[in-house]
């Protein structure tokens, strides 16, 4: 089975979910599927991993996962020796959610200001135009057209993007401003050692939740505290949980390749024999 694992979840069918436990040591191949479970409860992932020799299972050192308490009851109990990891790119995408919601939330008001100056120029019987900055831009296609720019870093724009960055944040200083804060949050994963990653976790959450302006942030924050014992878990072999992300990105292109899933339990059958 090996001692370093993944649990992921999957939609096989019509929204079906699957929980899969995998084994990082098979690298996506042959002796990578260790458990297939239906559904995600605690009790019924638990049910089918303890099918597996106790030996085995207190020889587990880590389970890399997202932030599901239904996954870490189970793991904890049926894993008793494995650390738990929260799976670091889950926390940051938790992050971006929140930025691109801030940008998303200046789009509707640019989409509300320009609908109204639509109409009102058609009151006056005159055709609106709208205002353009100096790369072409709208103000709604700035803030449509950023998506991406807010996902990269800084040293990874090209140069239109570079041009677009300016204007964003010249218009929107505070977006600016969470943007910088998630890629602070990003370099303390850069750090080696665990006890100076956790300060600068502490730290960056106290400055969010003590700061009004950063609300946008405070549901990630509470989360990274009341996660930070799996989150900091990371730091000691720097596992992820790509290679379940990977396993499963296999099991869409397996279905799509089947043209959907009609039999389930034969569906479950094949992965069998191909993966485990």
């Amino acid at each position: 089975m090996g001692e370093y694992l993944s649990i992921d979840e999957v939609s096989l069918s019509n929204g079906e979910l699957y929980t899969f436990l995998t084994n990082k040591a098979g690298k996506g191949k042959k002796g990578t599927l260790v458990a297939s479970i239906k559904g995600t409860l605690s009790k019924d992932i638990k049910e089918v991993l303890y099918k597996i020799d106790s030996s085995k299972r207190l020889a587990v050192k880590e389970v890399t996962m997202d932030m599901a308490k239904n996954m870490e009851s189970a793991i904890k109990e049926v894993f008793p020796s494995a650390e738990r990891v929260v799976d670091r790119f889950h926390v940051i995408k938790l992050l971006q959610e929140s930025l691109q919601h801030i940008r998303i939330k200046y789009k509707k008001e640019a989409l509300d200001v320009e609908n109204e100056a639509i109409k009102n120029a058609k009151t006056m019987g005159t055709k609106y135009i709208p205002k353009e900055f100096i790369n072409g831009d709208s103000l709604k296609q700035l803030l449509a057209r950023s998506k991406y720019i807010l996902v990269k870093r800084q040293d990874q724009w090209l140069k239109s993007q570079k041009e677009r960055s300016v204007l964003l944040f010249e218009n929107y200083p505070d977006l600016q401003t969470a943007y910088l804060k998630v890629h602070e949050f990003r370099n303390i994963y850069e750090n080696k050692a665990k006890n100076e990653a956790e300060k600068m976790f502490k730290i960056w959450c106290e400055e969010i939740l003590n700061n009004d302006k950063m609300k946008d942030f405070n549901t990630v924050a509470n989360t990274v505290k009341n996660n930070l014992d799996n989150i900091l878990n990371f730091f000691t072999n720097r596992n992820t949980n790509a290679n379940a992300e990977s396993f499963n990105s296999k099991i869409k292109l397996f279905r799509a390749n089947l043209r959907g899933v009609t039999d389930t339990t034969f569906f479950l059958f094949r992965l069998h024999n191909l993966f485990a």
